[in-house]
């Protein structure tokens, strides 16, 4: 748990630094701090799994995962999404009404319970891009800082998503520590329980 808790600051701390990226070395040191914290999340809460509920075998691992990646897929990604079409546009707008209406897309997104937002329009964005930099007017040029803004944005209220991890894992911390520690579970008559003494064994099977 402990290991979690830290990966949880770390993945926090290194989103907030990337969304403040300005130098080659500034984006080494963020991303490589988010990186140590995002390593270890996969492997450990799969162990944590296997210490405590030895029963359900690989079944609660596989589980786990599915949900995992559903969530990744389902809900991460159209969150991000949603989250740089709002920042994004919402910059722009205060910026200059004028451009934002020039630049806005034709459709809103939508995620969750939020309100529709409506973003920049893509393919417009993707002709600036391909503009050398000092041929970009004015305008093109409030459009391309508008998206980097809400790029940068989109991390900080990413980075919510294991700052609310840590506060979990901070709580279990907490809860094992009141009953004398993390200690993994072991099912009787197996060897795994002759491993250490202090750890809890459990039957195999219910009766």
């Amino acid at each position: 748990i402990g290991i979690l808790l830290v990966c949880s600051i770390l993945a926090c701390v290194g989103l907030n630094l990337a969304s403040g990226i300005t130098t080659f070395a500034g984006a080494l040191v963020a991303l490589g701090v988010y990186a140590v914290g995002k390593t270890f999340f996969w492997p450990t809460m799969l162990a944590v799994i296997g210490d405590r509920f030895p029963r359900t075998g690989a079944v609660a691992m596989s589980i786990m995962g599915g949900i995992g990646m559903m969530s990744a897929g389902l809900i991460g990604s159209a969150g991000l999404g949603y989250a740089k079409d709002r920042y994004a546009g919402e910059t722009l707008k205060v910026a200059d009404v004028q451009v934002y209406e020039e630049y806005k897309a034709d459709s809103t997104s939508q995620f969750l319970f939020f309100g529709e937002v409506t973003g920049l329009d893509g393919q417009k964005f993707e002709e600036i891009k391909k503009l050398p930099e000092a041929e970009r007017s004015e305008a093109e040029k409030l459009v391309v800082e508008s998206s980097i803004t809400g790029d940068r944005k989109t991390l900080v209220a990413d980075s919510f998503i294991p700052g609310t991890m840590a506060v979990i894992y901070l709580l279990l911390f907490f809860y094992f520590k009141s009953i004398g520690g993390y200690k993994t579970v072991h099912l009787a008559g197996t060897k795994a329980e002759e491993i250490d003494k202090n750890d809890v064994v459990i039957p195999a099977h219910e009766s």
